[in-house]
């Protein structure tokens, strides 16, 4: 064979307008609602899960392209994390803000997932059994096209 495979690299972006990008993810944490209990209580014996899971996900979102091998590293001008706590569940949002040539959606989905999963970490201890069910892109805006998932999808 006298050519040689080159897999495929980064996308080129560098012809790419700047424009603001969004994007919006979402984790779900399942969890016994005894669990969910001692951590709204505060009985957890390594602490409050919340503010670590929002410090990890900011630390995530920043370092997204040192951990998935082709996103590009861009600036992230805002992180907003929030959490809705249910009987059994915590579901962890997260938005991204930036103004880029690329999407921040790996971006969004990394800090959701990384939030997650430090709540496990912290929890895991009392409930072995915890599952992250889903990690979703919920929406995006700016570049070429826009994504907004439907409701109930």
């Amino acid at each position: 064979m006298d050519s040689e495979y080159q897999p495929p690299g980064m996308r080129d972006v560098s012809e790419k307008k700047v424009t603001k990008r969004t994007a919006t993810a979402q984790a779900t944490l399942r969890a016994q609602p005894e669990t969910i209990r001692t951590i709204v209580e505060g009985r957890l014996p390594k602490g409050d899960p919340l503010p670590v899971a929002k410090v990890a996900a900011i630390q995530a979102a920043k370092n997204t392209s040192q951990i998935i091998p082709y996103c590009h590293p861009l600036p992230v001008e805002h992180l907003g994390v929030d959490f809705e706590i249910g009987r059994d569940f915590i579901r962890v949002t997260t938005k991204v803000v930036a103004h880029y040539k690329t999407g921040v959606e790996m971006e969004a989905l990394t800090a959701a997932a990384v939030a997650a999963l430090s709540i496990y970490d912290m929890a895991k201890m009392i409930d072995p059994a915890m599952a992250i069910e889903q990690v979703i892109l919920i929406e995006k805006t700016g570049g070429k096209s826009d994504f907004n998932r439907p409701e109930g999808a």
